[in-house]
């Protein structure tokens, strides 16, 4: 029945029952004629995380050698078009100083605004520092007094993007000790940690809002004793829950037990050492994940764990390149992807890939340095080997990152990427460079 029908049959009510009830009859109107999306439920921090429906990934959009080059706007919704074209719903950011964060958020409102079906969500970061960060007498006891506004940043960010922000991450390996420039005691991410949890209480965050650290995983228990320190067992039980940081390629070289080839393995393929050793990896971050719940657990305490960052580059020229421990290439940076996405997703964890797109910033005297090659996708807009197939499929059909359509890594020729994979070294290969 239309509204004018609707209309018509009240002619027997009194007159100002009729205006009441047709008031009535247009806001319903208005209601039900609004798309599902519309009246989509919007999610919460509880709702997404493990909810295989709602991966998630690192990000940072920067294209130049230099943070002081930011982003815009219009930048950041080339971006997030792709990733959103790859299913990819929930970002991680790593501080609120430079503008990247606000222009990320203010960028996914506007495509909001644009497309009511557009839908991504943010776990904002907060930059933590000690007193006296990156210089030569950094006070690790103390902190920096950034750490005030940065924190302050954040609150304001989240308020305003409260659709958007569902959860605060409190430092980046803020508490991990080989972070020997900048690290921090526990008990300085534990006072942050509660002064947003606290907020929350008193409705000046949103009550849903989660919030938590994103650290190694030894800095949560999982590694050396000497973590094992009242203010992290409080830290524990203050988080809403523990976002866990790990990298099996960076202990291809540090310790490299798990990935030089068995004895066993000595006559079979190359394509075979390389397969066992990238499921050992596996293993190897499935297990320090593990060691977190484990010591979680030890301290009588059960909330989720889910992983903050793991990655794998596709590209070095130092200790895991062809004169390290051969770990680089995209082959195997494909592979431990795969598995990895594969493994979280069966276990309900949630877990940010590092990352997105490659960052020339990060290493900026060294092009082919490691940290430079992290991402999904190249400073060129190609696609690495693990989204070969959703190019194929035309996932990024019409799609561009600085006006370029994104194409495949070696042409899509999987024998030109193959003749750059090396299989392990072997432990007598290996060890002499330690």
């Amino acid at each position: 029945m239309n509204l004018i029908h609707k209309y018509h049959s009240l002619h027997s009510c009194p007159y100002l029952i009729k205006v009441i009830l047709l008031i009535v009859l247009v806001i319903t109107q208005a209601f039900q004629s609004r798309s599902p999306e519309k009246q989509k439920k919007e999610m919460t921090a509880k709702e997404i995380l493990g909810n295989r429906k709602y991966q998630a990934i690192c990000f940072g959009g920067y294209r130049k050698e230099s943070r002081e080059i930011q982003p815009n706007i219009e930048e950041l919704k080339e971006d997030l078009k792709i990733l959103a074209a790859l299913d990819l719903r929930l970002l991680r950011t790593y501080n609120v100083y430079y503008d990247e964060a606000k222009n990320l958020l203010q960028a996914i409102r506007e495509l909001k605004t644009e497309n009511p079906d557009f839908e991504m969500y943010v776990m904002l970061g907060a930059w933590i520092d000690c007193k006296h960060a990156h210089s030569s007498h950094p006070k690790h006891h103390e902190e920096s007094e950034k750490n005030e506004d940065e924190i302050a940043r954040a609150i304001d960010l989240t308020n305003h993007y409260s659709d958007i922000v569902k959860i605060i991450a409190v430092g980046n390996e803020a508490m991990v000790k080989w972070a020997a420039s900048y690290y921090v005691d526990p008990g300085i991410i534990l006072k942050w940690v509660n002064h947003l949890q606290n907020r929350k209480k008193k409705g000046e965050l949103p009550s849903d809002l989660w919030i938590t650290s994103s650290d190694n995983f030894a800095s949560w228990g999982g590694g050396d004793s000497e973590y094992h320190v009242h203010e992290l067992n409080e830290l524990i039980k203050a988080v809403d829950y523990l976002s866990v940081h790990t990298y099996p390629m960076h202990d291809t070289h540090y310790n490299p037990e798990f990935w030089t080839v068995k004895e066993e393995e000595h006559a079979t393929t190359d394509s075979e050492k390389i397969e066992a050793a990238m499921l050992r990896a596996t293993k190897y971050a499935q297990d320090q994940v593990n060691n977190v719940l484990n010591y979680m657990k030890s301290i009588g305490v059960e909330k989720p764990v889910h992983i903050g960052e793991t990655g794998w580059a596709s590209h070095s020229n130092h200790l895991y390149g062809s004169e390290g421990s051969r770990a680089t290439d995209e082959y195997k940076s494909s592979r431990y992807y795969r598995l990895m996405r594969d493994w979280s997703n069966e276990e309900g964890i949630t877990c940010f890939y590092f990352e997105a797109f490659d960052e020339p910033w990060k290493d900026a005297g060294n092009p082919e340095g490691s940290e430079n090659h992290f991402g999904l996708i190249n400073i060129r807009s190609q696609a690495k080997q693990m989204l070969w197939d959703e190019v194929d499929k035309g996932v990024f059909k019409n799609l561009t990152r600085d006006g370029k359509p994104i194409t495949k890594t070696y042409d899509g020729n999987l024998d030109s990427l193959m003749r750059g994979v090396l299989a392990p070294p072997t432990k007598e290969q290996i060890m002499p460079r330690h």
